[in-house]
């Protein structure tokens, strides 16, 4: 598999020249390499990108199954521009990379061709989230949900998560206990009992100020 990628990658560098490019970041470097997009076999890319990209998550680093990766999701994003799983898959990885300026510009790209699809609002809300940008996380994360992700473990426990953070432990709950119906755990049991106790906290702490504004 590793030997007729390379091959591919290789018959790519000096056989094929036309006016279309692509470019990867690998380091703080780009390159652009010639490509006839038409002449490649999309089914057995795809095939070869979805392996090399479960190997570049696992080992979240720049290194060969990340660089292959990327370039051949960037093939298959030039071959067919309209696939958001493509572009989706190029933000997720550059994500991962610390290219934020090509990550965010990858997921709105998907945005831009299908706002109806749910998988570039996720990821988008992964990437915010990650940098503690908690509102437009959940601004994302809903939109996920709205779109399709209403039984998305995922996405049901970051929304409760953030609505935690920011104190609103109501909606928390909510969003939590959805969660807990599609993935039950012990972990996230102990989450929503604490949500619940802050919960109740909250009620009685906004209860007994309604009762001191209305005895002045």
């Amino acid at each position: 598999m590793r030997q007729s990628i390379k091959f591919l990658l290789t018959f790519f560098i000096f056989g094929i020249t036309c006016l279309s490019s692509f470019a990867y970041i690998k380091s703080s470097l780009e390159y652009n390499i010639p490509v006839d997009y038409t002449k490649l076999n999309e089914a057995e890319l795809q095939e070869k990108a979805g392996f090399y990209y479960n190997l570049a998550l696992k080992s979240c680093s720049l290194n060969e199954e990340m660089t292959t990766a990327l370039n051949l999701y960037t093939i298959l994003a030039h071959k067919n521009p309209k696939n958001i799983i493509y572009l989706t898959r190029l933000g997720e990885l550059y994500d991962i990379l610390g290219k934020d300026r090509y990550a965010k510009g990858a997921f709105f790209d998907a945005i831009g061709i299908d706002s109806s699809r749910p998988e570039p609002y996720f990821y988008l809300g992964e990437f915010y989230y990650k940098r503690n940008i908690f509102k437009k996380a959940l601004k994302m994360y809903k939109k996920a949900y709205l779109h399709g992700y209403t039984r998305h473990y995922d996405t049901l426990f970051k929304i409760g998560d953030i609505y935690e953070k920011l104190g609103d432990t109501e909606a928390a709950l909510k969003y939590l206990q959805l969660a807990s119906q599609i993935n039950p755990n012990s972990e996230l049991d102990n989450k929503i009992k604490r949500t619940e106790n802050a919960n109740q906290l909250n009620k009685e702490y906004y209860s007994d100020t309604r009762i001191r504004i209305n005895e002045r």
